[in-house]
């Protein structure tokens, strides 16, 4: 990767998605859509405003491991 484009708060954004995901994936097919949708429509955002992705990210991790029937 060329240093130039390195941005370390998007990197952090980009593992942070990948683990939302992976947190997701054996959820039953019910929960798992309706979590997907949303960490979708936060990777969307980040393509136009990273810092308010990561918020959203940072507030979807918190209630998803707040919950007891999927976090």
């Amino acid at each position: 990767m060329d240093a130039e484009w390195d941005d370390p708060a998007l990197t952090q954004l980009a593992r942070q998605l990948r683990d939302a995901h992976r947190a997701v994936a054996p959820l039953p097919a019910q929960d798992r859509q309706r979590l997907i949708r949303h960490l979708l429509a936060i990777t969307d955002l980040a393509k136009r405003d990273a810092e308010l992705a990561a918020r959203r990210l940072d507030a979807f991790l918190a209630d998803f491991q707040d919950r007891p029937d999927v976090g």
